[in-house]
Order: C-alpha cells, then sequence, then structure tokens
C-alpha cells in the first residue's frame, strides 16, 4: 500500500465499462458493465411508464426522499436524490471546501476525475495485490481531510469491515463511502448506510446496478444535514426527473429490498460458479481476487489484453482493467452472469488463452 501524487500522465479515468459494449461492441455478450442482467422487471418498467403521464408537471422529489428516508431509518434532511451517483461525485468536488483529498484506489474513477475537473489536486492510496487489495495499517494519510472509498469497491470486488472504514474518521474530515453495489451483498453486511455515529460519514448509493436504470440516473447521498444542504445548493434545479423518482420510491419499498436480497443470493452462487470455472485455468496463470463480494470479479492473467481482445472475437465483451489506478494490463474485470453465460463465457475463455 502506498500513497501517490496524481501524475500528469496516467490512466484515463473516464473509460468505464459501457465503452466495451458500444459501436462494433454492441452485439457482444456484455461482461463488461456491472448491471443486473434481465432488468428492470416488468413491475418496475410498468411503473415507470405510468409516470409519464404526469411529465407536464415540476418533477416533485418529496415523496422520494421520504421514503428513501424511511428505508434508512434516516430523517429527510439527511437524505438528497441525485441523478445517478456519479452526480454526487460531482457536486462533493464543487460544494466542499477541501484542502487534502485522497481517492484510495483500484476503485471507480469518477470520484477522482470529478475532483481534477474541480480544480483539485488528488493524492492516491494504493491498496496492493499482495494484501488482497484491502485496507491495512495506516492508509491514509492522517491530514486528508476527504478520504473515497468504495465498499464492496469497484473493480475488486473487496467488501471491506465497516469498522475499518469508519476507522477513517476524523475530526474534520469527509468521508466518502461509495456503496453502489452494497445492494448486492446479501443481508448487506458491512453497509455504513443509515449511521449518524460516524463523524463526516457522506454514503452514496445507486438504484442503477441492481435495477438495471443507468439510463434513467437515480441515486442518493446519506450525510449530515448541513452537508446534504451543501450539496444541495449545489444542484441544479428539478435534478432528477419524475420518472426516477417513482423508482426511487419503488425500488427503496419493502416488497422491492426482499426482491433485491433475493437477487443478491442468486449472484452469490452464480460468482462462485464463476469463480470455480476460472479456477480450471490456473495452469495458465488466471488468478481471481477472493473473498469477491459484488456482481463482479477482477482478475488478473498474462497478456490480459491480448486476451480480451481475442474474446471480443469470440462474442464477449470484458472490462479492462488498467484505466484503474494501481492495475495495468494484466487485469480484466468480469461482471457475474447466469450459469449459462457463464459456462458459454468460460469456454470461450479457453479457447482465448490457447492462442
Amino acid at each position: 500500500m502506498r500513497t501517490d501524487g496524481v501524475p500528469g500522465e496516467g490512466p484515463d479515468l473516464r473509460h468505464h465499462g459501457d465503452a466495451e459494449v458500444r459501436d462494433d461492441g454492441a452485439d457482444l455478450v456484455d461482461l463488461a458493465v456491472n448491471v443486473r442482467s434481465d432488468t428492470p422487471p416488468a413491475w418496475l418498467r410498468e411503473l415507470i411508464a405510468g409516470s409519464l403521464d404526469t411529465l407536464a408537471a415540476y418533477p416533485d422529489g418529496r415523496a422520494a426522499r421520504a421514503a428513501v428516508a424511511a428505508r434508512h431509518g434516516l430523517p429527510v434532511d439527511r437524505v438528497l436524490l441525485t441523478a445517478g451517483a456519479a452526480e454526487a461525485f460531482v457536486l462533493l468536488a464543487r460544494a466542499l471546501k477541501v484542502r487534502r483529498p485522497v481517492v484510495v484506489h483500484p476503485q471507480f474513477t469518477e470520484p477522482e476525475a470529478a475532483l481534477r475537473d474541480a480544480g483539485h489536486t488528488v493524492d492516491r492510496v494504493l491498496l496492493r495485490a499482495e494484501d488482497g487489495f484491502r485496507l491495512t495499517g495506516r492508509a491514509v494519510p492522517e491530514d486528508a481531510d476527504l478520504v473515497v472509498i468504495g465498499n464492496p469497491t469497484n473493480p475488486t470486488s473487496v467488501l471491506h469491515p465497516a469498522d475499518a472504514i469508519a476507522g477513517l474518521a476524523r475530526p474534520g474530515r469527509t468521508l466518502v463511502v461509495d456503496e453502489a453495489f452494497m445492494d448486492a451483498v446479501p443481508g448487506e453486511r458491512e453497509a455504513l448506510a443509515g449511521r449518524t455515529d460516524v463523524p463526516g460519514l457522506v454514503v452514496l448509493r445507486s438504484l442503477t446496478k441492481t435495477w438495471g436504470l443507468a439510463g434513467l440516473r437515480i441515486g442518493y447521498v446519506l450525510a449530515a444535514p448541513e452537508t446534504v444542504a451543501a450539496l444541495e445548493r449545489a444542484q441544479p434545479l428539478w435534478p432528477v426527473s419524475t420518472p426516477a423518482l417513482a423508482a426511487a420510491g419503488a425500488c427503496v419499498s419493502p416488497p422491492a429490498l426482499a426482491e433485491a436480497d433475493r437477487a443478491a443470493r442468486r449472484i452469490a452462487a452464480d460468482r462462485a460458479r464463476l469463480v470455480a470455472g476460472l479456477a480450471r485455468f490456473a495452469a495458465a496463470g488466471v488468478r481471481v481476487v477472493e473473498p469477491a463480494e459484488g456482481p463482479f470479479l477482477l482478475v488478473r492473467m498474462p497478456a490480459a489484453d491480448a486476451v480480451r481482445r481475442r474474446l471480443r472475437t469470440l462474442g464477449f465483451a470484458v472490462r479492462r482493467g488498467d484505466t484503474f489506478p494501481g492495475l495495468d494490463e494484466e487485469w480484466i474485470r468480469l461482471a457475474v452472469r447466469d450459469r449459462e453465460t457463464t459456462d458459454a463465457f468460460l469456454r470461450a475463455l479457453e479457447r482465448a488463452l490457447a492462442r
């Protein structure tokens, strides 16, 4: 584990998994994007479609905000609805006055990109493969006044203990925890959402991954009322559309939460099948970061970039790893899919590795 200043040149922080399935990748089997397959479910599509009858009115987020607050046992003034969790990173970068922001990598690159765009100099804490990409010792500089970490972390699929993350809190420090994939963890163990005892805590949640709403853009922030107010002042008017608000209210309802937990348990079983299948290629140098807890795996293999390109010719798109700080061309990320898709992918991988 080490702390790095941001170099003038480095990974493409704006590269995301959807780039792998645009244009000539549109017909490929998508293992590059971490949105749950076969979503949104029919009931959610129908609910969103029904909201179109009210598009003539300006969006009113009060009911959805109250529903999110109730879901986490919080007062409404601790909740801010956003156009996806990605918008929250931009708001944090623009609204908070910080001197030394630190991003714990490898992780989703948008937080750092947003901070840099807002004029901040960003330091990186790089977790090491040798440590399983886990927090060890005194990872974060004591004078950091903004710390960003994912849990479970994209792309490593590491689920850090809640106590370890809460231990990063300090007086005068904002601790941002990206829990965009926490609802894909059965029981949401190690979640900090809903906690009010951790000073400076800001938790981000996304509803786009589990519910297949990436095109609708809906997420939210949970934080102290003064932080929520500061972020809200940085938002444009009516930032979340009426269909997105309808989805937000529905996706935090008790029946939806039960459905999400069932999906999380299916994902865990599908992930175990993928991990077992990849173990067959250990002799070829294929290694999975374990234990994995998210709906994706981080995989290391020799000549991974060449293998990724071969997989495209065999009909599969996977996420390149070298655009994540702390990783290089030997890494790829794989979304967890159903057993039939997994088995087909493993057959394709065998061919790609044999070339």
